[in-house]
């Protein structure tokens, strides 16, 4: 037997070499996704892969949240490798800066502006330091109610969605749908009080199941956002409005059996009793909170992770597989179906991993096309990816974006890591002029005249444009009104060169008396930081 393996070694060592190459050649998602993408784009009016200029914008804008300083895009351009763009991402996926701007975007993601909490954010950004997987912070933030110190900023996702104000009682039906639309695609608001009306799938039932998480949850103690459960001893009884039938459901997630509710001796129903001295809450024996973060974020709920992949989807290409992005039922396909399976079946697989997810997205032509056509040509539909979709910056980004535009960010404190944090005052006047009002999702391209007003006469905004040393201002005056001074101006602000025409109009604007010197440059900086490009990821 072994004179004979010998002898067949070769066949062995050909079939062992086969077997390698055969692996070695599976696509990687990034290249799945693109077949799956270009599958339908046959004959389609199709962008070209975007320059490094639109695309080491795009993607600072989207790993780091700000646009790249004059340094960062000179080295991008300046390197000749083939792989360069490969290495940008894994560069920029693994800075300090990732985690910080992860959490910035799940914040606006997952909070929509209801308010913020520095636990929270903490607790997002060192979450995404760590790399966990999705499915371990959607229970962590499910749960509520997490005693762990590292954990305590989950809780704010629910207890700031148990604060009540004034005489106003806790919106229970508002953190239903919210957790519906969040974290399973499905935005049940109009089956609160029958079966919805134009969406056959969304049942009343499913609404009140999702509703009996809640409905004993209650905000412990507010100062310290500390959530408590009430006992949930039956079922809760419902009664559409169209029929009068009583019904009855105990906690139950879509397309999932009802939950069993226990039965305890009297006085057997805590784990640890309440403490109405110390303002503890009691902690049940049964409690809805721990079944529902233990089911929702589960790889057996295809909701869950069909859900996610979509928003992060969405996050990277500006618009979902399934858009809009909470109404996923049978009347609103996805548009590509295959896709939205094999990403939910791969992020699954690989324990949701986001880091893993998001370089694979990052890598895709689809990511990296550009967002213009061709002259005299009409793109296509926005739902066949066919031409990059430009994305609204977040008030957060524009900020950080602005700043390093002016020649500000470099000089900020920093704490950690390599980018600094923002200016408090200046965050709050930023959130106010660009973002959304709350639980308005920020998904949509949004000008407003509070915004441009916003930019036309903020004190502290147009003080970014005083000459001060190492400005951009200041460094345009100690140039002379050229060609080479307007290319600086565009790489510094739009990261990108101008076009011939644009250098014409610019130089012909600083040639007039009035808007020469100071005055000119300070308002051609102006302009561009003003325009509709810089407030988009383009």
């Amino acid at each position: 037997m072994n004179r004979f393996l010998l002898r067949s070694s070769p066949i062995w060592l050909f079939l062992i070499l086969m077997l390698r190459q055969s692996v070695a050649a599976e696509p990687s998602l990034h290249e799945q996704i693109d077949a799956l993408i270009d599958a339908k784009l046959t004959g389609k009016v199709v962008s070209k892969q975007s320059d490094d200029y639109e695309f080491v914008r795009r993607v600072y804008l989207d790993f780091v949240g700000r646009i790249p300083t004059l340094a960062e895009i000179d080295s991008f351009v300046a390197n000749k490798a083939l792989d360069k763009r490969k290495l940008l991402i894994v560069q920029l996926v693994n800075s300090p800066s990732y985690s910080k701007q992860m959490a910035n975007t799940f914040h606006i993601h997952f909070m929509e502006r209801l308010g913020d909490n520095t636990e929270w954010m903490k607790y997002l950004e060192e979450s995404f330091k760590k790399n966990k997987g999705w499915n371990v912070m959607a229970k962590e933030i499910l749960r509520g109610i997490n005693s762990k110190e590292d954990l305590k900023g989950a809780n704010f996702f629910f207890s700031k969605r148990l604060e009540n104000y004034g005489q106003n009682p806790v919106d229970y039906s508002a953190l239903t749908r919210d957790v519906g639309r969040l974290f399973l695609g499905k935005d049940f608001r109009c089956a609160e009080c029958h079966d919805h009306l134009f969406i056959d799938e969304y049942k009343q039932a499913d609404f009140k199941g999702l509703f009996a998480f809640f409905q004993n949850a209650y905000l412990a103690d507010a100062k310290a956002g500390i959530v408590g459960e009430k006992l949930t001893a039956k079922k809760m009884e419902f009664m559409s409005v169209f029929k009068k039938e009583k019904k009855e459901i105990a906690p139950k997630l879509p397309g999932m059996a009802e939950i069993a509710i226990p039965e305890f001796k009297k006085g057997e129903e805590f784990l640890v009793p309440p403490d109405p001295k110390k303002k503890e809450a009691g902690v049940p024996k049964f409690s809805p909170l721990e079944r529902l973060s233990e089911q929702l974020p589960s790889p057996e709920n295809a909701d869950f992770s069909k859900n996610i992949v979509n928003r992060i989807w969405f996050m990277m290409m500006g618009r979902g597989l399934v858009h809009p992005l909470d109404l996923h039922h049978a009347g609103n396909p996805p548009s590509h179906p295959e896709l939205l399976s094999l990403l939910a079946k791969e992020f699954s697989s690989h324990q949701f991993d986001t880091k893993w997810l998001f370089t694979e997205l990052a890598n895709t032509k689809v990511y990296q096309r550009s967002s213009k056509v061709d002259i005299g040509k009409i793109p296509e539909a926005p739902a066949l990816f066919a031409t990059a979709i430009e994305k609204r910056l977040s008030a957060e980004q524009l900020l950080a974006s602005i700043l390093v535009a002016t020649g500000r960010y470099e000089k900020l404190e920093r704490k950690g890591g390599n980018e600094p944090d923002m200016p408090d005052a200046l965050k709050v006047k930023f959130a106010k002029a660009f973002a959304n009002a709350a639980r308005d999702p920020e998904d949509e391209i949004a000008f407003s005249l509070k915004a441009a007003l916003f930019l036309l006469n903020d004190e502290a905004v147009l003080g970014l444009l005083k000459p001060e040393a190492d400005s951009i201002v200041a460094g345009l005056m100690k140039m002379n009104p050229d060609s080479v001074m307007i290319e600086k101006a565009y790489l510094a602000i739009l990261s990108r060169k101008p076009e011939p025409q644009e250098t014409k109009d610019a130089l012909e604007f600083l040639s007039k008396p009035v808007s020469a010197g100071e005055v000119g440059i300070k308002n051609l900086v102006w302009a561009l930081l003003a325009s509709s490009e810089f407030n988009l990821n383009h």
